[in-house]
C-alpha cells in the first residue's frame, strides 16, 4: 500500500467507519488511522475539521445518541456549545471522517471515501 497523507477518524466499533477503512484500503490508501474516542480532539481540532468539511459543528454532533439525550436533550446549541460537547463527549462526533489535505468529508455513506480521492 501507499503511505498517503489521508487521515481517518476512525471508530473500530463502528460498521460505517470500518466500511470507509476497507475502502481506503482497496483503493491502496493506507491512511494516517485517529481513533478519536481514545485521542479526543480539542476545540481547535474540531473548528479545524469542520472548515475542511464545509459544516457547522452543530451538524458534526450525533443527536441520536444517548450521550446526547442525557446531557443536552431540550437544548438548543450553538457552534461553541456544540464544539464543547464534542470536546467533553467524543462518541457525539460523527464518523468517519476522511481529510485529504484541505479537504474533508463523512464517510456516510461509506463509499464517499471515493469521492475524496479522485480530488
Amino acid at each position: 500500500m501507499v503511505e498517503s497523507k489521508v487521515t481517518l477518524y476512525h471508530n473500530p466499533r463502528c460498521s460505517k467507519s470500518r466500511n470507509t477503512l476497507a475502502i481506503l484500503q482497496k483503493n491502496g490508501v493506507k491512511p494516517l488511522i485517529v481513533e478519536y474516542l481514545k485521542a479526543p480532539l480539542n476545540s481547535r481540532q474540531i473548528s479545524e475539521l469542520c472548515k475542511k468539511l464545509k459544516m457547522s459543528p452543530t451538524k458534526l454532533l450525533r443527536t441520536g445518541e444517548a450521550t446526547f439525550k442525557e446531557y443536552y436533550s431540550g437544548q438548543s446549541l450553538d457552534d461553541k456549545d456544540a464544539i464543547n460537547a464534542m470536546v467533553s463527549h467524543p462518541i457525539l462526533m460523527e464518523r468517519p471522517i476522511i481529510v485529504c489535505g484541505d479537504q474533508a468529508i463523512i464517510g456516510r455513506p461509506p463509499e464517499n471515501a471515493l469521492t475524496i480521492l479522485k480530488t
